[in-house]
């Protein structure tokens, strides 16, 4: 029973790792690393570097820059397009490493699923916040970043502490988005489209 909960506590930590670093990979390593460093938590030998004091110094002040830049109507959709790049490869690291030194193929197996969960939360995160930008108030766009927040960091302490339940909620999640990207595209499509529209319209006409 004890292999069998230490089993399910990694699987847990792995996803739910990756999962929170689609949608705020600063937050996810912060948390991780203050958790180690606190001795709230054993961090796998693959993770440890999560608590240096440079890694926990520079997650922490990124994770400031995001918080602000995540709350600002425009920005935060070029953040989320930049973060395309950090936050996918980030998830699959981290998931590999939370798995630790047992197997090689298992690493490998932690790191693909986690990236197609990083991918996931962060398409899922950023073509809803693009889709919010569209209204012209910003109150929305703060109320949806907040609520990130805390679902990254309630996610992680969730996957820690109470892994089935996680387990079970990310598989609800995972539905969430099989369900949910669809529509958000086609969301997404219709924006550009419209904004498409708009400057074919004040485009000056070409006298022939």
């Amino acid at each position: 029973m004890d292999c069998f909960d230490q089993i399910i506590k990694t699987i847990s930590l792995s996803m739910g790792a990756a999962w929170a670093s689609g949608i705020n990979l600063y937050a996810t390593v912060f948390v991780l690393g203050i958790l180690d460093a606190t001795g709230n938590l054993v961090l796998p030998q693959g993770l440890e570097i999560l608590s240096d004091p440079v890694v926990l110094w520079a997650s922490g002040f990124m994770y400031c820059v995001e918080f602000f830049a995540d709350k600002t109507p425009g920005v935060d959709s070029g953040w989320d397009a930049i973060h395309t790049f950090i936050r996918i490869p980030a998830g699959v690291m981290i998931a590999a490493g939370a798995v630790g030194d047992v197997n090689p193929s298992l690493a490998l197996a932690a790191g693909i699923l986690g990236g197609g969960l990083a991918t996931g939360s962060h398409l899922t995160k950023s073509g809803s916040r693009l889709l919010i930008n569209t209204s012209p108030e910003p109150f929305s766009n703060w109320t949806a970043s907040i609520l990130e927040d805390v679902l990254v960091i309630g996610g992680i302490l969730t996957a820690l502490h109470y892994p089935i339940l996680f387990l079970m909620l990310l598989i609800g999640f995972i539905c969430l988005i099989v369900w949910l990207l669809p529509k958000i595209w086609r969301g997404v499509k219709m924006l550009f489209a419209k904004i498409k529209s708009v400057f074919n319209k004040d485009a000056p006409r070409q006298i022939p």
